[in-house]
């Protein structure tokens, strides 16, 4: 599903160069779902944004389901986007003026599709993230955790194979952020979606399968089988 290769991220400040990510390594297989996890400035979010196709990485390689990120330009990785991933941020993202139904509906709106589709793709969803009776109201008017269930169904409405959540708890109260989670979880293993959660709350990152650990731009894999726990530095690539 996901093969990161070698891949380095740099960013220039000013006349000094900061490497956000060092020639690191890493495989997610299809349906797994892996927390990232990190210190502020290790690097974390940076690499959710090169898999997600956001940003390229200064070197190496990324292939996302057979797609080379690193050859598409700027329109063709929209569209990859757009058709193959869905975004969940810590701060939602939702548009205040726009009710929950036309949050959720934006990206097939982008998508042309019938206002007849839409619709009951929407309801749809609306039932999965159990928020049926939101549909007219505003983000203003609805919790934390209401309006990220939104987000999350605004990231499912293209039906994407790949999940990518920024800190989706991080503004949620304990209960709101659990509940997030068993959705996420669900969504993994029910639709057999992949999910890749950056996190820094070692309690959110247990309902992954795997935690890969990122530290000043370097990715560590911590492996959780049976209670054995083998951590490793990624770029020891088998």
């Amino acid at each position: 599903m996901i093969l990161v290769k070698d891949v380095s991220k740099v960013y220039s400040l000013g006349s000094e160069k900061f490497h956000a990510l060092k020639n690191n390594h890493i495989h997610i297989s299809k349906g797994e779902f892996v927390a990232i996890m990190g210190p502020s400035g290790s690097g974390k979010s940076t690499l959710l944004q090169l898999l997600g196709g956001l940003d390229l990485p200064t070197t190496g390689e990324i292939t996302v389901d057979g797609i080379h990120l690193n050859q598409l330009n700027e329109k063709e990785r929209t569209l990859f986007r757009r058709k193959k991933v869905g975004f969940v941020f810590q701060n939602y993202q939702l548009l205040p003026m726009m009710t929950v139904g036309e949050n959720i509906a934006l990206s097939l709106s982008a998508n042309h599709t019938s206002n007849a589709q839409m619709k009951s793709i929407v309801q749809k969803l609306l039932i999965d993230v159990n928020l049926q009776d939101k549909e007219s109201a505003f983000p203003s008017q609805l919790s934390g955790g209401q309006q990220q269930r939104v987000a999350i169904a605004r990231a499912l409405a293209m039906k994407p194979s790949l999940i990518l959540a920024d800190e989706p708890t991080g503004n949620l109260d304990q209960k709101n952020g659990a509940d997030i989670l068993k959705l996420l979880s669900k969504l993994n293993k029910e639709e057999g979606i992949t999910v890749v959660m950056v996190t820094h709350d070692q309690q959110a990152a247990q309902v992954a399968e795997r935690i890969i650990v990122v530290r000043d731009g370097l990715i560590l894999e911590e492996e959780r089988k049976g209670g054995y726990r083998n951590e490793t530095v990624a770029n020891r690539m088998a």
